[in-house]
């Protein structure tokens, strides 16, 4: 009882440290399971072991490891058939000729000079026992591996599924899981025998028919069962118990042939019918548990098996980084150099060399198999694990440099629409070189119609071409969960693209429909990529909603105050009470650069409603100056035309209490916009104290502006006059 208990100790500390681990790493812009396997290495003896020997004795005694293994072989069973349950027949669809040869050359490269290493590393750090044959095969297939799942992540992630790039990674990938899986399997079956004889060669044979077996009757009876769950529309538990136990009867049949476990659970995956319902609800309550309990136990037994302090010597350190160099130069220039022939261009083939170095978690399961075989010794276990977390670690960074976010929407297989193009406009003889643009972040399609139409409003005149791009990110919790494989993230695309388009069907007038075009995208930090995609588009407004924190007095929430923390444009915050018109428009006005802008947007409006009025209230108290209007607002108003300045009412004020005289102005107006508080730059991520108190006690909906530059005028398209007369302006952060 005392070793079941220690054991669930040890449970609970690797699924906590997995977890606090894995978030540090996905916030540095690397995939959970990363952090996962680091979380693993820093458990054993290259660290805990290390700084704190005899409490890591304590904590994981040798009795305890047998437990962990047959806790970590499940949970591998299983990850393999979620693998397999994925590898959908649609990722070999596209450009598959190309494919297929720049996968087979990016195994065929890494492969060749992992067996010319094998030749220096076989005399210094082979076990002796194990031939060199099966080293060398061993060798070769574990430098050839990509890792599958990770590398689709990654695609999703940057929201690649949608480019040539990313349909052609995704196919190489597949095309070399399958490839580098066979001759693993044919590595596992040479080194269990010693060499390639007779019984090795009835394992291979064995091994192809059972495959055969499989994607004939195996498939057969799968379709059954696809069948029965399209009529009954939902996976029972006694269905689910039986396809549980047919991936552990899979996975024993390929232990008893002679391979390994894991090829039985993978197959089973791979030949289970892609119906979507089917593998998306099989998965989801598959993998929870598999990766959230399991499969952190396999990283800390592996990480107890990883011993960085065998590499103690400067010439190991020497042969570590040789054998990292040719993992990297294997994958890369056999990638890069096929995709050439090919015909791709050299960005791309770049790009597609680092995808296909993702080695990750595949790469660790393949080396736990040969530990385990003892075809490779404890110290080449440990340089070839640096290697996997290495050459995973550098696929983000150098794929963003190689291919950065700006050049993805230019190679979109079907780009979104033409709004994402910017074309030069020609309107009334006027030439303007960029349409006007707001983006409008859309957390909730269903609730968020009044943003949107404010955008509208704010953005459209007959003067001059305007753009409104509704911007919905979807947000992974997970790397690995299914939801975020690109075949599903598509799907959840084109779910969101029909939800706005529903909600564009809303807008009115109808014929403002057509100037709004939603761009849906993947993303894993919300803020810092709508910072990215403002700067990219080159918005001039980013218009986002207002969401009150559940846990938290920040006036503003995280996301909203991130957003206006780092967007490189003007933001305006809207505050939406529920009512639809814009006829009556208040700004309270106190001469600061953000009351500018916030006089500036009351005036567009103003300007594209011929109906609207618009009233500036300047407070003062007893002893306050009165704020005057900055010399280009004064520029500006004296260009409007008398229609307009007709429907202004500049009021003056003296009240003790400035906050009381607009929420009592507001009770009678449809919108009031006000700028941030001067604070803001000190303040950060609130509103400041005049702004935090404005939003809450506001009468009506409420637009609070803050401005990024001072060069960009908002009215200079509508008003294209002021542009030749108004004095240049140095920009001006704040």
């Amino acid at each position: 009882m005392h070793i079941v208990i220690l054991v669930l100790v040890e449970v609970l500390i690797v699924i906590g440290l997995s977890r606090l681990v894995g978030l540090a790493f996905r916030s540095i812009k690397q995939p959970l399971v990363i952090g996962e396997i680091v979380a693993g290495i820093m458990l054993g003896p290259s660290l805990f072991g290390l700084i704190a020997p005899h409490a890591a004795v304590t904590l994981f005694p040798p009795e305890t490891i047998p437990y962990l293994n047959v806790l970590s072989q499940v949970g591998l069973i299983f990850f393999m058939f979620l693998i397999g349950l994925e590898l959908n027949p649609k990722y070999l669809s596209g450009q598959l000729e190309i494919a297929i040869l720049t996968s087979h050359v990016s195994i065929l490269a890494p492969f060749s000079l992992g067996t010319l290493l094998a030749v220096l590393l076989y005399p210094l750090v082979s076990n002796g026992s194990v031939s060199f044959t099966a080293f060398a095969l061993f060798l070769g297939a574990a430098m050839s591996i990509t890792a599958f799942p990770v590398l689709a992540r990654i695609i999703t992630e940057n929201n690649l599924q949608g480019t040539r790039l990313g349909t052609l990674a995704l196919t190489c990938a597949a095309v070399d899981d399958v490839t580098a899986w066979c001759l693993l399997a044919v590595a596992i079956a040479v080194a269990r025998n010693g060499s390639i004889d007779q019984r090795a060669v009835l394992t291979i044979l064995a091994s192809l028919l059972y495959i055969g077996f499989m994607f004939t009757a195996g498939r057969w009876f799968l379709k059954r069962l696809a069948t029965y769950h399209l009529r009954t529309k939902r996976l029972s538990q006694m269905v689910l118990a039986g396809i549980y136990m047919a991936v552990v009867a899979s996975a024993l049949i390929t232990e008893l042939i002679g391979i390994h476990l894991i090829f039985g659970a993978f197959l089973l995956g791979a030949a289970m019918p892609k119906n979507e319902d089917l593998v998306r609800e099989l998965a989801v309550k598959t993998e929870d548990f598999v990766l959230i309990f399991l499969l952190p136990i396999f990283f800390a037994y592996s990480g107890l098996r990883t011993q960085i302090g065998l590499l103690n010597r400067p010439e190991l350190w020497l042969l570590c980084a040789l054998v990292l160099g040719v993992a990297i130069a294997g994958k890369y220039i056999g990638t890069y150099v096929a995709a050439r022939v090919s015909g791709i261009s050299k960005r791309e083939a770049s790009a597609l060399g680092w995808l296909m170095n993702t080695r990750g978690l595949t790469e660790l399961i393949v080396l736990n198999i040969g530990l385990e075989l003892g075809v490779i010794s404890p110290l080449l276990f440990t340089m070839l694990v640096i290697m996997a977390l290495v050459t995973t670690f550098m696929t983000s960074p150098l794929l963003e440099w190689t291919y950065p976010k700006k050049l993805i929407r230019l190679d979109l297989v079907e780009p979104e629409s033409e709004a994402e193009i910017d074309v030069d406009e020609v309107v009334d003889g006027e030439s303007y070189p960029h349409p006007y643009r707001i983006l409008v972040p859309v957390a909730n399609p269903s609730s968020q119609k009044g943003l949107l139409q404010l955008a509208v409003a704010i953005a459209l005149n007959h003067r001059h071409h305007a753009v409104v791009n509704p911007l919905s990110l979807i947000e992974f919790e997970e790397d690995y969960g299914f939801e975020s494989t690109p075949v599903e993230a598509n799907r959840l695309i084109a779910q969101r693209h029909q939800e706005l388009a529903e909600l564009i069907a809303t807008l009115e007038p109808q014929s403002t429909q057509s100037y709004v075009h939603p761009i849906v995208r993947i993303s894993s930090n919300v803020a810092r990529e709508t910072a990215q995609i403002a700067m990219i588009e080159q918005v001039d407004l980013l218009l986002v909603g207002w969401h009150r924190p559940a846990f938290s007095t920040n006036r503003l929430g995280g996301r909203v105050g991130q957003m206006l923390s780092t967007a490189p444009v003007d933001v305006a915050v809207f505050i939406d009470r529920g009512g639809e018109r814009l006829e009556s428009l208040l700004v309270p006005y106190s001469a600061n650069i953000h009351d500018d802008l916030a006089l500036i947007l009351a005036l567009r409006l103003l300007i594209n409603r011929e109906t609207c009025m618009l009233q500036i209230l300047q407070v003062k108290t007893e002893n306050s100056q009165k704020g005057e209007l900055s010399n280009e607002l004064h520029t500006i108003m004296e260009q409007l035309p008398k229609s307009v300045r007709d429907r202004i009412d500049i009021k003056n004020i003296v009240d003790l209490e400035p906050i009381q005289a607009v929420v009592a102005a507001s009770e009678t107006v449809d919108l009031t916009i006000a700028g941030t508080s001067r604070a803001w730059g000190i303040e950060r991520q609130t509103l400041g104290r005049y702004t935090d108190q404005l939003a809450i006690q506001c009468r009506s909906s409420l637009l609070i502006a803050r401005r990024y530059s001072q060069v960009t005028s908002h009215l200079t398209s509508v008003l294209p006059e002021v542009s030749s007369q108004r004095p240049v302006l140095k920009e001006v952060k704040q």
